[in-house]
C-alpha cells in the first residue's frame, strides 16, 4: 500500500480511514477533519465560505442563499490538492452543506495531470454507513479489515440493544439538529435512538433532516429532547439555545418540566456517519436508560441542560 495516497474531504471518511489502519496513507484532509487529533497536522485542502461565528439563524440564511445561487458552501484549494497528487480522494454526495461535494471535487480534478480515484460516500442509514466503510476498505485493498471493522461495530450496537431491551419503558425522543430555524435529525439518527431504547419522533430513518415548526414539537411533546446541532460542540450549542428556551410554551414541554433536555456534541457525534456512530448510540442509551447503561460519556460528549442553568437562562 506504499503507493496509496489518500485525501479525505469529509470528517467521517477521515475517521473511517484511521479505523481501517490507513492513517499513514492519509496525505491531506478537509478543514473539518479533527479526529484522530493527529490528522490536524496534515495539510487542509478546503475552507468554508460560511461565517461560523454567526448565529444559527444567520448561518442558515448564508447557506440557503449560497445553495439558491448555486454557489459552493466550501472552497477546495485546487493548487494544494494537485501538488499532493493523491491516488484517491474521499468526498460525499449525502449533503451539499455538510462537506465538500462531488461536484466541487470534479472541478478540482480539471487541474490534475493524472486523475485520482474519487469515492463519494452517501450514507442515509446505519447499513449505508457499513457499506461506505467497506467501500473505502475495498478501494484500499484491505477488504478483510473492512469486514472485521464492520462486524466489530455491528456487534457493539447489538450489545447496546441487548442492554436497553431490559428497559421498563420506551420514551419518546426528539432529536434537534438545528435551533433557528428548527431542524430535526433524520438519516441514521432514528435508528440509533431505537437501538438506545427510545421511540424517535419527527425524523424518519433514511430520509434527510428537515425543517419543522415549534408547534410540532409542542404537539408531539417528547419525553426527551436531544440537542445535537451539526458542527456545534456543547458550549456553542448552549449559546444558541435562546431561540428555543424563550418560546412561550417551552417550559410546558414534558422534557423540559422533567429536566430531560440534553446538549450533545453534535460536531463529533451523531452527525458523523463513521465508526463513532456506536458512541452516539451509547450516548443516547446512557441518557435514556442510565440505570442500564453507563458508558461514561456524560460531561464529555453530552451535558444535561439543567446543569447549565444560569448560563442558558433555562
Amino acid at each position: 500500500m506504499e503507493d496509496l495516497r489518500i485525501v479525505s474531504l469529509i470528517a467521517s471518511a477521515t475517521e473511517i480511514v484511521a479505523a481501517l489502519g490507513l492513517q499513514e496513507n492519509l496525505i491531506g484532509r478537509s478543514h473539518e477533519c479533527d479526529f484522530p487529533t493527529s490528522v490536524k497536522a496534515l495539510p487542509s485542502c478546503s475552507s468554508s465560505e460560511v461565517d461560523k461565528d454567526a448565529t444559527s439563524n444567520k448561518i442558515d440564511q448564508q447557506v440557503r442563499s449560497m445553495v439558491r445561487d448555486a454557489l459552493s458552501v466550501y472552497q477546495v484549494d485546487y493548487a494544494l490538492l494537485s501538488d499532493l497528487a493523491p491516488t484517491h480522494i474521499l468526498t460525499q454526495t449525502q449533503c451539499e452543506v455538510c462537506a465538500v461535494t462531488l461536484d466541487e471535487v470534479n472541478r478540482a480534478l480539471q487541474q490534475f495531470q493524472s486523475t485520482p480515484n474519487v469515492i463519494a460516500l452517501e450514507p442515509m442509514t446505519v447499513e449505508g454507513i457499513w457499506r461506505d466503510i467497506q467501500a473505502v476498505a475495498d478501494i484500499a485493498n484491505v477488504s478483510s479489515r473492512g469486514h472485521a471493522l464492520v462486524t466489530q461495530l455491528q456487534e457493539r450496537l447489538i450489545a447496546i440493544a441487548k442492554q436497553t431491551a431490559l428497559r421498563e419503558t420506551t420514551p419518546t425522543v426528539a432529536c434537534i439538529e438545528w435551533m433557528e430555524p428548527l431542524m430535526y435529525a433524520a438519516n441514521w439518527v432514528p435508528e440509533l435512538i431505537t437501538i438506545a431504547g427510545g421511540q424517535p419522533i419527527l425524523g424518519q430513518s433514511g430520509t434527510h433532516s428537515d425543517y419543522f415548526e415549534f408547534s410540532e414539537l409542542v404537539r408531539s411533546d417528547p419525553d426527551y429532547m436531544l440537542i445535537m446541532p451539526c458542527g456545534f460542540e456543547i458550549d456553542r450549542s448552549l449559546k444558541e439555545m435562546a431561540p428555543l428556551t424563550k418560546r412561550p410554551l417551552w417550559s410546558s414541554l414534558t422534557a423540559v418540566r422533567n429536566h430531560q433536555v440534553y446538549l450533545i456534541d453534535g460536531n463529533h457525534f451523531f452527525n458523523r456517519p463513521g465508526p463513532r456512530i456506536v458512541e452516539s448510540a451509547e450516548i443516547a442509551a446512557e441518557i435514556l436508560h442510565p440505570k442500564l447503561c453507563n458508558f461514561k460519556h456524560k460531561d464529555r460528549a453530552y451535558t444535561p441542560l439543567t446543569q447549565l442553568h444560569e448560563a442558558s437562562g433555562y
